[in-house]
């Protein structure tokens, strides 16, 4: 068993040595986490996991949320080859096999020791440090959600210092774009909302498109629905100010069309807002 464990991690390694820029693991050195049979063990992500493999069939799981894997071990974990045969039971301290946890930006693995149910000291969660995360390079030049938090929250610390690109205003309702930045292959609006109204402002949807400037009786309007790829806060709710950053991958359109930004509040409101962005607006975004 030991054999083909640490035959799976060296082809592991080879898959991935073009694409990383750290040494190849042994299973000797990577960190071990304890696992009992009936205890969920809950691996926490720093960033959305793309990919789990566990090496062995004596360990199952799933992602339930898109930061966490739960592993465990298989119950009644029978062989195909003969049903009633089932595999050896474990001893305390044994390898069950290895966990690789791969992020937007890492790879984490770990060697799953096996400890009887008697061990009342047994782990149910960790989180992923980064000790144990070892760096991914891509050819293309993208940004693990950890990363776009940073240079969003590097935006939205810096002063007003000059002119909003848009600003529109009614029913009581403002929505301004402070500013437009791009990082490498992203683009980030700086946006804020104001209420000037007494009545707070339950928030439904924050709606981006692309659509034609000038709409014809004769055709009919072809509007492109944008989503971001990352949003600072998820906030629904707020009573006079709400500032955000909405990032979005690399896009182009026309001089024939906008980019449509409309604020939307829940059912039987009403007050929605909605602003016009020329792409010579995105055209001018600043550097950070």
């Amino acid at each position: 068993m030991k054999t083909l464990l640490y035959s799976l991690l060296l082809f592991t390694a080879q898959l991935l040595r073009a694409q990383t820029a750290i040494s190849e693991q042994v299973i000797s050195n990577l960190p071990e986490l304890e696992i009992t049979e009936g205890i969920n063990l809950h691996m926490i992500s720093p960033e959305p996991i793309q990919y789990v493999d566990l090496s062995t069939a004596q360990l199952t799981g799933d992602l339930p949320v898109p930061n966490i894997a739960r592993i465990k071990m298989t119950d009644n974990l029978i062989s195909d080859k003969d049903k009633k045969k089932q595999f050896t039971p474990f001893f305390s301290g044994d390898t069950v096999g290895i966990i690789t946890v791969v992020g937007q930006s890492f790879i984490a693995q770990y060697k799953a020791v096996y400890r009887n149910a008697d061990n009342l000291n047994t782990v149910t969660n960790i989180h992923i440090q980064p000790e144990a995360m070892q760096p991914i390079e891509f050819d293309k030049m993208t940004f693990s959600n950890r990363e776009l938090r940073k240079f969003a929250l590097d935006i939205i610390q810096k002063k007003a210092d000059k002119k909003p690109v848009r600003t529109e205003n009614s029913l009581n309702l403002g929505m301004q774009l402070n500013n437009v930045y791009v990082m490498g292959d992203y683009i980030f609006l700086d946006m804020t909302f104001k209420n000037i109204s007494n009545l707070s402002y339950d928030l439904e949807a924050l709606k981006f498109s692309i659509e034609d400037k000038k709409i014809h009786k004769t055709t009919n309007n072809q509007s492109i629905e944008m989503t971001p790829v990352f949003q600072l806060n998820a906030q629904k709710h707020f009573r006079k100010n709400f500032r955000n950053i909405y990032v979005f991958k690399k896009f182009t359109y026309p001089n024939s069309k906008v980019m449509m930004i409309r604020l939307i509040e829940e059912q039987l409101s009403g007050r929605t807002i909605k602003m016009k962005v020329n792409y010579s607006d995105i055209l001018k975004a600043d550097t950070f």
